[in-house]
């Protein structure tokens, strides 16, 4: 991938629209502005009404022309962008005329944020946030991929290499430098910021993994005796016919998927066989999915049928632990005394809402504190931090100073994965700050 090459792509979305946004970053944006507006740039980040040209002169649209002067930009160079109608035709006139020109090409995929990266602009976090907030789809997602894309997550692992590299500048010059008059307190100094920010990241990690579940969705299984309504449930939820419903019991013999937005936190609900003794082999395979499913689900939603008796009672005290919703559906149907649970009867709609309610809350319960400490998002920050973990408690049992200072170092270089900083003019700039040596 040539880093050298002037890049152009749509910022908006594809299709018809009233307006449509093309932008251009490289060493020959300004050039691609003159050319096709003949003209010099308008004044840095502001708008101007220009008409826009092909190759033969003619003009094919008007539109505001935008010029940002690297380093000033969204990726660190000069930047172009064409604000046009979002017709096909235009498009397709402007990306040609850009086409032609040497040293152009199409981005790849996430290109210009990658540019952004390496020219300093943004952190690893920052650039994965920004695919979250494309990708958001529930409120939930969106509010933690802003508070990732602000730099939450960053300040928080920034902060912590920052202890390491000041405690692992000291433990180097105690070592380099040992006939300097040093404070005698030095290691004594570095292996207390050891156990502080071993405990920060051992709380970090004990987090039930609430970012990924945010980003990826709560899995949610649909459990229950044949019959009992798991399917009408799914499809209730789901505001469409998902799974098939008939009076057969038995009909779900595998599992099936939908992913959906419920009240705000993104679910991907899961509609299962009958969990009865199976007559054949086919659905004995179904039952085992299905407790499967349950037993790695999230949360389980546990259907049963308010009219009749239970015959899944030999399995519940498998899904006890998972279990945080349990319904009993055909509340219009004559009913036993005792049950305890949500009423709910599919056929008239009655309870639904109560239903969506519980599981609703019961999501909101697996993914508190997202006010509070930034979350991990990723399993690459979940490995990163596990790796400087174990090298600083590693670290704290190391007699010898230059043991200790090794593992300081694959700490810092770890945690200094999670956002791209991996630099050792860090620490050299840490030391000299920090020392008069040669003075």
């Amino acid at each position: 991938m040539r880093r050298d090459d002037t890049i152009f792509a749509p910022a908006s979305g594809v299709g018809r629209a009233g307006v449509a946004i093309i932008r251009v970053s490289g060493p020959a944006a300004r050039f691609a502005l003159q050319t096709i507006t003949r003209g010099a740039p308008p004044p840095p980040r502001r708008a101007a009404l220009r008409a826009l040209r092909s190759g033969s002169g003619e003009i094919f649209d008007r539109g505001l022309v935008l010029w940002f002067p690297g380093p000033d930009s969204l990726t660190g160079e000069d930047v172009a962008e064409f604000q046009v109608h979002g017709g096909r035709a235009i498009l397709a006139a402007l990306t040609d005329v850009l086409a032609a020109i040497p040293g152009f090409r199409t981005a790849d995929r996430g290109e210009f944020t990658r540019r952004a990266v390496e020219n300093g602009k943004l952190d690893l976090t920052q650039a994965e946030a920004i695919a979250d907030l494309v990708d958001a789809e529930t409120e939930a997602q969106r509010r933690q991929a802003l508070r990732q894309y602000d730099g939450a997550l960053a300040t928080l692992t920034d902060g912590w290499r920052g202890e390491l590299a000041k405690a692992l500048a000291w433990v180097e010059a105690a070592i380099d430098f040992s006939d300097d008059e040093l404070p005698s307190d030095v290691m004594e100094d570095a292996r207390q910021a050891v156990s502080v920010v071993g405990a920060g990241i051992a709380a970090q990690l004990n987090d039930a993994h609430r970012g990924e579940l945010v980003r990826e969705g709560l899995f949610v299984a649909v459990v229950g005796a044949p019959n009992a309504g798991k399917s009408s449930l799914v499809n209730a939820l789901a505001g469409r016919d998902v799974a098939i419903v008939a009076e057969t019991a038995g009909t779900t013999r595998d599992v099936i998927e939908v992913r959906l937005n419920l009240s705000g936190y993104a679910v991907v609900l899961a509609d299962t066989a009958g969990l009865r003794a199976a007559a054949d082999q086919v659905e004995a395979e179904g039952v085992r999915r299905a407790l499967a499913r349950a037993e790695a689900a999230d949360l389980v939603v546990l259907v049963k049928d308010g009219s009749s008796p239970d015959t899944s009672l030999e399995y519940h005290g498998k899904l006890d632990s998972n279990t945080v919703v349990t319904v009993w559906n055909k509340a219009d149907l004559p009913w036993p005394v005792g049950q305890q649970g949500l009423r709910l009867s599919l056929k008239t709609g009655e309870g639904l809402e109560a239903v969506v309610g519980a599981i609703a809350a019961a999501a909101r319960e697996k993914l508190e504190g997202l006010g509070e400490a930034p979350l991990l998002t990723r399993v690459r920050h979940r490995e990163a931090l596990k790796e400087a973990l174990a090298a600083l408690t590693r670290a704290e049992t190391q007699p010898q100073p230059e043991l200790f200072a090794e593992d300081l170092r694959l700490a810092v270089r770890s945690i200094g994965r999670i956002t791209g900083r991996v630099d050792v003019e860090d620490l050299l700039d840490m030391i000299f700050r920090d020392f008069c040596i040669g003075k």
